[in-house]
C-alpha cells in the first residue's frame, strides 16, 4: 500500500518552502511557481527516491470562473432550474467585456506522473503569473511526452511555454482565433464554416445563430411511461 504521509514528508524534506503539498482525491498535488519548475522536475525525474519518468498528462486550466455554474441540479414540477440565469461567461459574443471577479492567477498547467519504480502517481500544479500573456516554461526537455500535450494547452487555452521546440496549433485550424476552452469563448463560437459550391471551397462566415442553453425537463406523467396491467381474461362457457 502507498504510504502517502511518508511521500509527502519526503518532498517536503528534498524542496522546503519551494512547493506547496496540498492532498486531493487520494493523491498528492504538488504547487511550484514557474521560476522553481524546472528545477523541481528534473528532481523529480532524475532523483532515485521519487523516479518519476513518466509524464502521462499535462493540460491547461482557466481558473476565472472557477466555482461558478449556472447549473442547479435541483428539479421541481415545472422542470430542472438550471440552465436558465446566464451566470457564465460562455453565452457571451466574442469580444465583449468580461468583468471577473477571482483570487490569484487564472491559467495553470497541471501535470499528471508516475513512477513506476515506486508504484506513485504526483500531481504538478503550476499557475501563470500574468493573465494576459500567460508563460510557463516548457518542460519538454524533461519529459518529450509533454510536446503535444502543450501544444493542446497552447492551442485550447492560450498558454505559452518558453523554449518548445515546436509551439503551434494541434486541433484547431490555421487560421482560427481564440482559444476555445477559456471560460470567456461564446458557446456558439464566432465563426461558421460551409462549403460554397460556387467557389468551390469552404469559407468562414460570422456565426448566425443566437447563444442559448437548453433547459431540460423533468419526466411528466405521460400515456408512454404507464405500465397497464395485461388485460383480466374474460370468463364465459364454453
Amino acid at each position: 500500500m502507498i504510504d502517502l504521509d511518508a511521500h509527502a514528508d519526503a518532498l517536503r524534506a528534498r524542496f522546503g518552502n519551494t512547493i506547496e503539498l496540498t492532498r486531493a482525491h487520494g493523491e498528492l498535488e504538488l504547487n511550484v511557481s514557474p521560476d522553481d519548475l524546472l528545477e523541481v522536475c528534473t528532481a523529480l525525474r532524475g532523483e532515485a527516491d521519487f523516479a518519476y519518468q513518466q509524464l502521462i498528462d499535462l493540460c491547461g486550466v482557466d481558473y476565472s470562473q472557477y466555482g461558478q455554474v449556472e447549473w442547479d441540479s435541483s428539479a421541481s414540477s415545472r422542470g430542472f432550474s438550471r440552465a436558465v440565469e446566464p451566470v457564465t461567461m460562455g453565452r457571451l459574443s466574442f469580444g465583449d467585456a468580461v468583468d471577473i471577479e477571482r483570487e490569484g492567477p487564472r491559467f495553470a498547467s497541471v501535470m499528471q506522473l508516475l513512477s513506476v519504480a515506486h508504484n506513485r502517481r504526483l500531481r504538478v500544479k503550476c499557475f501563470a503569473p500574468d493573465d494576459d500573456l500567460p508563460m510557463l516554461p516548457s518542460v519538454t526537455g524533461i519529459w518529450a511526452s509533454a510536446n503535444w500535450y502543450e501544444r493542446e494547452a497552447f492551442d485550447l487555452f492560450g498558454i505559452l511555454y518558453s523554449d518548445h521546440p515546436d509551439l503551434r496549433r494541434i486541433l484547431t485550424d490555421y487560421g482560427f482565433v481564440g482559444h476555445p476552452f477559456r471560460k470567456d469563448f461564446p458557446l456558439v463560437g464566432h465563426v461558421e464554416m460551409r462549403y460554397d459550391p460556387e467557389q468551390q471551397r469552404v469559407i468562414y462566415e460570422p456565426v448566425s445563430i443566437e447563444p442559448r442553453v437548453l433547459t431540460p425537463r423533468s419526466k411528466r406523467e405521460d400515456h408512454r411511461y404507464q405500465v397497464h396491467p395485461p388485460h383480466a381474461a374474460t370468463g364465459g362457457e364454453d
